[in-house]
């Protein structure tokens, strides 16, 4: 039986042209700063993966079951319930940092915050990086 594949994968779509769609107002501002911020804290230029992920970077990955395929190293999708802000390979080794990021909500990989004004972004800079960093060590990340 062959492996499925991601059902999220890099598109064609452009991360600004969709976050001109993003309701409600508020949710497509922090939208909008995170690109830019997710751009220079990475180094990496935003790419849509999916139709609402913006992601920076990709890693291939090869579990022990067999199963492959490449993935963005991190980025965020504006929800309309909040921002959702993805970190590989996750946020279990982060206690320090998310003790000092502000008010957020966690998931195994992605970090939910309802505002960027409840957050440091000094400090999600600093996870950003620590997440990358990890997630090389396990999987070389590459531009994407």
């Amino acid at each position: 039986m062959p492996m499925s594949e991601n059902k999220t994968k890099a598109s064609g779509l452009s991360p600004s042209a969709f976050l001109e769609t993003v309701e409600p107002a508020q949710r497509r501002r922090d939208g909008e700063a995170l690109l830019g911020f997710f751009e220079d804290v990475t180094g990496f230029s935003p790419l849509m993966w999916g139709p609402s992920i913006i992601g920076y970077g990709r890693y291939h990955y090869v579990y022990d079951s067999g199963r492959e395929g490449d993935f963005l190293a991190t980025g965020f999708s504006p929800r309309k319930a909040s921002l959702s802000i993805y970190i590989m390979p996750g946020y279990q080794d982060y206690s320090d940092i998310l003790s000092r990021l502000g008010k957020h909500k966690l998931g195994k990989s992605c970090l939910y915050v309802n505002k960027l004004d409840d957050i440091d972004m000094d400090v999600l800079a600093e996870l950003v990086q620590a997440g990358l960093k990890d997630l090389d060590r396990k999987w070389p990340v590459h531009p994407a």
